[in-house]
């Protein structure tokens, strides 16, 4: 059921995730369709990222509906590009309806070689086809005149610090920068710097948000698990908690340092208003947090599908539960962050 109540402008922070990427695209899909919802700004990491230009890339086409059209384009394009991938589902976890690829034999494989062989060696001419889709999806030269403003953070390779490009920088070489982790995807070279996946510096990250939009409304759309209850055991769940703690390190800092201000800027000068009054939302769903990490990697369309609905499900809560207290206060208690220091 659509809000009925009055306009107000948000802004969106997008995590990235791999596939589990189109569960931000189902939320997207189904905040698009309240028609008080005005975006102010998207920031966006990895797959998030690429949610972003993309929505951004419709919304000049046509508004909030060809936004919808181009997200959905993309994601079929993504999994139609994957159709012949070797990473695919064991037939045990396929009966079992398991999405994980830790049964695929390709998969450790190439697990297990790349940590032996360097991308530059298994993939010496850094083909991407992401590469050929986002140029089919995005007009980027269009990107530059959209009023929806974009920040996509990836990693600088020699200084390790997050550099965020905005929407007349932004090209395919800068949404695979944002995404290219650093064992599977040859660096991406631009402007004579070389990037990494943004994760490892910010996602996504808040503070052009906060300094160059209008909006003191940000929803937070998650990915990677924050907390988890059980004791990480086998190899493969430590290493997946330790990129679940890694990818949302730089986050946390930020959301505490937001909860700081908020405490003691002063609200009388111009920049310190901007973070007193910011208000964070988050939707996410614990659903994330039963998917392992190899199922990032699974491109499979009933998948996608999945994690689309959920990604709706999730929205739809949301705006249960919260659509009146935007634009009225905070949903999400970041002042928690701030007991432990």
């Amino acid at each position: 059921m659509v809000v009925q109540r009055d306009p107000v402008l948000v802004d969106f922070a997008l995590q990235g995730g791999g596939s589990h990427g189109a569960f931000t695209w189902g939320v997207l899909d189904r905040l698009l369709e309240e028609p008080w919802l005005n975006i102010d700004g998207i920031s966006g990491t990895s797959a998030g990222a690429m949610n972003a230009a993309v929505l951004a890339d419709g919304y000049i086409k046509g508004g909030a509906e060809s936004a919808r059209e181009n997200l959905a384009m993309f994601w079929r394009k993504v999994s139609d590009a994957a159709r012949f991938s070797p990473f695919r589902r064991g037939p045990l976890d396929v009966l079992l309806g398991r999405w994980t690829l830790d049964s695929s034999p390709m998969y450790v494989a190439m697990d297990l070689m790349s940590r032996l062989v360097s991308p530059y060696q298994l993939n010496p001419r850094g083909n991407n086809p992401l590469r050929d889709i986002l140029d089919e999806v995005v007009d980027f030269e269009g990107l530059s005149q959209s009023r929806i403003k974009l920040f996509i953070t990836a990693t600088n390779v020699r200084t390790g610090r997050g550099h965020v490009f905005k929407n007349g920088a932004i090209t395919p070489d800068v949404l695979l920068a944002s995404a290219c982790l650093p064992t599977m995807f040859q660096a991406i070279e631009i402007d004579g710097e070389l990037y990494w996946d943004g994760g490892y510096s910010g996602n996504p990250t808040i503070a052009p948000l906060v300094r160059e939009c209008t909006s003191q409304d940000t929803v937070l759309v998650t990915i990677n698990p924050v907390e988890r209850n059980e004791r990480p055991v086998s190899a493969a769940d430590i290493l997946n908690r330790l990129n679940e703690v890694s990818f949302n390190a730089v986050l946390l800092k930020e959301l505490r340092m937001i909860a700081l201000l908020r405490q003691t800027a002063d609200p009388g000068n111009s920049e310190g208003a901007q973070w007193a009054g910011m208000r964070i939302h988050r939707v996410g769903s614990d659903m994330l947090t039963t998917l392992g990490a190899s199922s990032k990697l699974n491109a499979e369309w009933a998948f996608f599908t999945l994690l689309h609905e959920e990604g709706r499900r999730a929205a739809e809560a949301f705006l249960e539960r919260h659509a009146m207290d935007i634009g009225r206060r905070s949903t999400l208690d970041i002042d928690v962050l701030l007991e432990h220091i």
